[in-house]
């Protein structure tokens, strides 16, 4: 559910942006704020990178987010009435997201589009995430600066501000860095990984939107849906951690809810899961991936782990990843998946090639880390997904992931 400056200042409850909040806000007269910019007109999409356009969204990533709404004329600040800002098609809106990536250093990603009215009354939406990216910064040809909003007005940062922004950007990796250890560990903890290896993947907001966490049944929602995507990421043919854990019935936790694994008879037993869904929006995955079936008759060591067991359980961590930002208006996280393993074999990742197995030994696994935003295109998610499982095959000596194969990316519309 979305919740803006524009549903706080007309006092509703968290929902969609639509036509009727406008005429409302018009109506009310709502005033402009740091986190809400009225504009009577859409930027020409010529030459947009050189229009206030970037200038705008940084100040509203540099304010801690905001939306800036064109096609509302306003009187000292304050919304008088609607004026129709004309065609806006899918292009228009590449535009807008490639000036607030190319324009602003560092770049400002996750901007959120909304294309509200009839022809008459069109409005175009833009919601600017928060960010920990800053100062994020306008260059015009040898010059640079810090936008930000003061009030209802766009003011260009002091010196000091900058450099105490910076020192914030450094003190939010820190915690950052500090939150993924926390959740690593937390899922690491009582796995036996001196008997078989375990998956750990984990995941957290780059900046927690904290509500009241999920529901049961939205996170029986986020569960459902997740599984259904990892299978369209990966496939069927490897174990998904997602398929042995109770999906429709999570139970509580402190501040999250935990779908309990259902692997318990003997055999089923090697595909041991469990997932988790905190109220902040973090995610955690944690999966035996080691002493898997080989053949009818043939189980690997506890030191040996398929690659598909780790494409799945990458698959299955994004998938949960998208589906919980979806729900929780998140859009930036920090990734971390690694493998443990305590026994005194090496550990190993197989591939089949050709009915033969082929074994990559490794002293050690070191977890891999990356920043993905969950709200992105579809088909660019699904290859942060592809690059995330292979990094993870790589470090074992296997080349390319066999089962997530998205298409290419000019094939999207």
């Amino acid at each position: 559910m979305t919740f803006t400056s524009l549903h706080r200042a007309l006092g509703v409850a968290p929902g969609p942006l639509t036509d009727d909040l406008l005429y409302a806000a018009v109506s009310n007269g709502v005033v402009e704020t740091n986190d809400l910019d009225w504009k009577s007109e859409l930027p020409p999409a010529k030459g947009l990178p050189q229009t206030d356009f970037p200038k705008d969204v940084a100040a509203m990533a540099n304010s801690g987010g905001g939306i800036i709404v064109f096609g509302v004329r306003e009187s000292q600040k304050a919304a008088t009435d609607r004026v129709d800002v004309g065609e806006f098609d899918e292009a228009y809106e590449r535009s807008l997201r490639s000036a607030a990536i190319t324009a602003i250093s560092p770049p400002v990603f996750g901007l959120n589009v909304h294309r509200l009215g009839a022809e008459g009354a069109r409005a175009v939406v833009v919601e600017v995430p928060a960010s920990v990216d800053g100062p994020h910064l306008i260059y015009r040809n040898d010059y640079f600066g810090a936008p930000v909003r003061n009030d209802s007005d766009t003011v260009w940062m002091k010196e000091r501000q900058i450099e105490a922004m910076y020192r914030a950007r450094f003190n939010e990796r820190q915690h950052a860095t500090e939150a993924l250890d926390s959740l690593y560990s937390e899922a690491a903890r009582g796995r036996d990984s001196d008997k078989r290896a375990w998956l750990v993947a984990v995941a957290h907001p780059r900046v927690p939107r904290l509500h009241n966490g999920l529901t049961r049944d939205g996170a029986r929602d986020v569960l459902i849906k997740a599984e259904d995507l990892a299978l369209f990421y990966a496939g069927r043919g490897g174990v998904h951690p997602l398929e042995n854990v109770d999906r429709h019935n999570p139970r509580p936790g402190l501040r999250r809810w935990i779908a309990v694994n259902t692997a318990t008879d003997d055999q089923s037993l090697r595909k041991e899961a469990w997932a988790s869904l905190h109220h902040d929006g973090s995610v955690t995955l944690a999966a035996a991936v080691g002493g898997h079936r080989l053949s009818s008759n043939e189980y690997s060591k506890g030191s040996q782990i398929q690659s598909g067991a780790v494409e799945c359980g990458v698959a299955d961590l994004m998938a949960l990843i998208r589906e919980t930002a979806s729900a929780t208006g998140n859009n930036e996280y920090d990734v971390r998946v690694g493998i443990e393993w305590l026994g005194s074999e090496s550990l190993s990742i197989l591939t089949w090639n050709n009915f033969d197995h082929s074994y990559y030994p490794l002293h050690r696994y070191t977890p891999v880390e990356t920043t993905v935003n969950a709200a992105e295109d579809a088909l660019d998610f699904y290859w942060h997904v592809h690059d995330l499982a292979k990094d993870c095959v790589n470090q074992g000596g296997v080349s390319n992931v066999s089962m997530i194969q998205p298409p290419a990316r000019d094939a999207s519309a």
